[in-house]
């Protein structure tokens, strides 16, 4: 049995890529944006370990925050070349409320290597660690790499996204635009 996560063992196989997201069977090589209903519930929360240290827990962000859930790998090409502009969305919309979670879906093991990444990348949002894949089942059961999901002040779900191409940047800090309104 490979020790391998299954998103890397496909990867590794050669699936995804050429892609903008890796992973498992990716539909589409465009960004999927999935809007919510308006009568939607809260989405479910999770608490993870932080990369840094200590842990975060989602529903803390609730009634304060934008929060972009981010779903990556180290190695997934389409995700790291995202991370720069996720953290420069970040860092000129933190101060309005905006925080990105970047969730690695990195398996057991792989702090040293998703630290490396982050060093590498100089990325200052939170890192969280889900070697046990569980805000993945909640979220993103199809364990694809980039996936994004926005959420509201409120707790809601505003828009999900699959993949990375250069107008998904723009797209995305649309939807954050208007969210932090």
């Amino acid at each position: 049995m490979s020790s391998l996560s299954p998103v890397a063992l496909l990867t590794s196989l050669g699936l995804g890529l050429g892609l903008v997201a890796c992973g498992p069977a990716s539909p589409s090589v465009t960004p999927v944006t999935v809007a919510e209903p308006s009568g939607a519930a809260r989405p479910p929360d999770f608490e993870l370990p932080r990369l840094d240290g200590g842990s975060e827990r989602l529903s803390s962000h609730f009634g304060k925050d934008v929060v972009l859930i981010d779903f990556w790998a180290t190695f997934c090409k389409p995700c790291l070349r995202a991370m720069p502009d996720l953290d420069a969305l970040y860092r000129a919309r933190k101060e309005r409320g905006f925080v990105v979670l970047g969730v690695s879906i990195d398996g057991p093991g792989s702090s040293a290597d998703v630290q490396a990444e982050v060093s590498r990348l100089g990325v200052t949002f939170p890192i969280l660690l889900d070697q046990e894949s569980r805000a993945v089942a909640l979220y993103n059961p199809r364990a694809s790499a980039p996936f994004s999901v926005l959420i509201g002040r409120d707790g809601r779900v505003l828009a999900q996204r699959e993949g990375y191409t250069t107008g998904s940047h723009d797209a995305l800090e649309r939807d954050v635009d208007a969210a932090l309104r």
